[in-house]
């Protein structure tokens, strides 16, 4: 019996002025603002916003409901979620997922992971943390879970 296959595509994407994308990524029904940057393994999904002169590093995963400002650097390797995992419903229930977002000027370091939040502009987050409440104050973020250390 042979697999399913489906290829690495980019379809249904909005594309502003100068944007660049590094192949392979998976890229569909998203929102690119201009001089975006995509580094190659990325996937970005649908509904996903992503703001002007905004750069994505490879190995980057944007779910669903999430928007990204103007002037962010998003690292290696960050893991964006919009499904809690709450044992009261199933993940397959899109109507239980959350939106996440990101203000202008944030940058999150490589291997981070983002839950659903809202995070405010002028914010670090730095390398291997894992953001999960809101950040409403500019400052540098680290740990697990993020705590402001700056």
């Amino acid at each position: 019996m042979k697999p399913t296959v489906l290829e690495v595509s980019i379809r249904d994407v909005q594309f502003g002025e100068g944007s660049q994308i590094v192949l392979p990524c998976n890229i569909y029904d998203a929102s690119l603002g201009d001089d975006v940057f995509v580094g190659p393994f990325c996937e970005i999904q649908g509904g996903v916003l992503v703001g002007n002169r905004t750069r994505i590093q490879s190995h980057t995963f944007i779910c669903e409901l999430v928007s990204i400002g103007e002037d962010c650097f998003i690292g290696h390797g960050v893991m964006f979620i919009n499904d809690r995992f709450r044992a009261e419903y199933s993940r397959r229930d899109k109507t239980k997922w959350e939106g996440t977002s990101l203000a202008n000027r944030i940058r999150v370091g490589s291997n981070a992971t983002i839950l659903p939040v809202s995070i405010c502009s002028d914010v670090t987050i730095g390398a291997g943390s894992v953001v999960t409440r809101d950040i409403s104050e500019p400052g540098t973020y680290a740990g697990n879970p993020a705590r402001r250390i700056q």
